[in-house]
C-alpha cells in the first residue's frame, strides 16, 4: 500500500489537544488520524446513502 501525506489548518488549540491526547494514549498522531478516519463510514455505504 502507498503511503500518501495530508497537509491541514487547523488551530492552535486543536494542535494541542491532538498532540495532548495521543501522548495520553501513547500514541502518534498519525495513529490517531488513522483511527478516527477508520471511523468513518466504508465508501460503498457513503455511495447508497445518496
Amino acid at each position: 500500500m502507498t503511503k500518501k501525506e495530508l497537509h491541514i489548518r487547523i488551530t492552535e488549540r486543536r494542535m494541542n489537544k491532538l498532540r495532548l491526547y495521543a501522548a495520553k494514549k501513547d500514541k502518534t498522531i498519525t495513529q490517531v488520524v488513522e483511527e478516527l478516519l477508520d471511523t468513518l463510514p466504508e465508501i460503498a455505504d457513503i455511495l447508497q446513502v445518496g
